[in-house]
C-alpha cells in the first residue's frame, strides 16, 4: 500500500488508469462487434472495426511474448540464481582486495617512503662528496630501513612505488648514473602538471648527457607538450630549440622558441627569446 500511495503521489497511476479505461472500453467493442450477425453502419465503422482487430492481435502478440519470457525465465532460473551468486562473488573480491591487501599496501609503502626521501631532501641542501653519499643511502636505504629502490620493487604497484621510481631516477641523474635514470624515470608516470613534464624532461636530460642527442630533443618535446602551464612548457621548448640550434635544425629551433614567444612571451625565458629567435632564423 505504501508503494501504491507513493505512486499515486508522484501522478505515475494516472496514466495507467487511463490506459485500463481505454482497454475496457476497447473490450466492450470488440464484444459488439463479435456478436453474431452483426453488421458495421458504413464504410468509417468498417475502418474502426479493422484498426480495433489489428490492435486485439498486437495485445494478444505481446501476451504471447510475455507468457514465453516468463517460461524461458522459469526454466532458466537456477543458471541465472548461479550466474548472479558468481557476479556479486567477483564484486565482493574485488571490493576485499582493495579493502584488505591495496590499502594497507598503500599505506606501508607510504611509510617505507619517508626515510629515504628525507636524504634526498638533505642531499638537496648538502654540499661535496655529502650529496653524493646522501643519495645513495636515499637509493639503498639503512638502518634495515628501505630505499627508493627497495620501494620499487617490494611495494610494485602502488603509488609510493611509483614516486620511488622518480626519485630513484633523478638520484641517478644527479649521481651521473644517467642509463639508470632513464630507466627508473621512464617507469615513472604522472599526470601532475609540474611532476609529470620534469620527468619526461629529466630522461632528456640524460639522453643529452651520453650524447644521444636525438632522443634527448624527442624527450624535451614531449615535457614541453605533457602539461601546458609557464613552469615547465616554456622549459622544456627552451632546453628543445637550444639543442636543435646545436643540431642545426635551424627551422625546428625557430619554430620552437618562436611558441615562448607567442604563447609564454611573458615568463623569464619568454622575455629574452628575441634574440634565440634571430640567431636560429639568421643562420638558415
Amino acid at each position: 500500500m505504501q508503494i501504491i500511495e507513493k505512486l499515486r503521489y508522484i501522478g505515475f497511476l494516472y496514466p495507467i488508469k487511463k490506459t485500463i479505461f481505454a482497454l475496457l472500453i476497447f473490450t466492450l467493442n470488440m464484444a459488439t462487434y463479435k456478436k453474431k450477425g452483426y453488421k458495421p453502419k458504413d464504410k468509417k465503422e468498417q475502418e474502426a472495426l479493422k484498426m480495433q482487430s489489428t490492435t486485439a492481435e498486437v495485445f494478444n502478440t505481446l501476451d504471447e511474448s510475455a507468457s514465453k519470457s516468463e517460461q524461458w525465465i522459469e526454466k532458466n532460473s537456477k543458471p541465472l540464481f548461479y550466474g548472479l551468486v558468481v557476479v556479486i562473488a567477483l564484486i565482493l573480491s574485488f571490493l576485499g582486495y582493495n579493502k584488505f591487501i591495496v590499502e594497507p599496501q598503500e599505506e606501508a609503502a607510504s611509510n617505507e617512503l619517508a626515510f629515504p626521501r628525507k636524504y634526498f631532501n638533505e642531499a638537496g641542501l648538502a654540499s661535496g662528496d655529502d650529496i653524493d653519499s646522501l643519495l645513495q643511502l636515499g637509493l639503498e636505504g639503512a638502518d634495515n630501513k628501505y630505499g627508493f629502490l627497495d620501494i620499487s620493487t617490494q611495494f610494485s604497484g602502488t603509488k609510493s612505488a611509483n614516486i620511488a621510481n622518480y626519485y630513484a631516477g633523478v638520484s641517478y641523474l644527479k649521481l651521473k648514473e644517467y642509463e639508470k635514470a632513464i630507466e627508473y624515470l621512464s617507469k615513472f608516470d604522472s599526470d601532475d602538471e609540474i611532476l609529470g613534464p620534469t620527468a619526461i624532461g629529466a630522461i632528456g636530460d640524460a639522453f643529452a648527457d651520453i650524447d644521444q642527442t636525438e632522443d634527448a630533443l624527442d624527450y624535451y618535446e614531449k615535457a614541453a607538450n605533457k602539461k601546458n602551464n609557464e613552469f615547465t612548457t616554456p622549459l622544456f621548448l627552451f632546453k628543445a630549440g637550444k639543442l636543435a640550434l646545436s643540431l642545426n635544425k635551424f627551422s625546428k629551433a625557430e619554430k620552437l622558441f618562436t611558441q615562448i614567444k607567442e604563447n609564454y612571451s611573458t615568463t623569464e625565458i619568454g622575455r629574452n627569446i628575441d634574440k634565440y629567435i634571430y640567431s636560429a632564423k639568421y643562420a638558415q
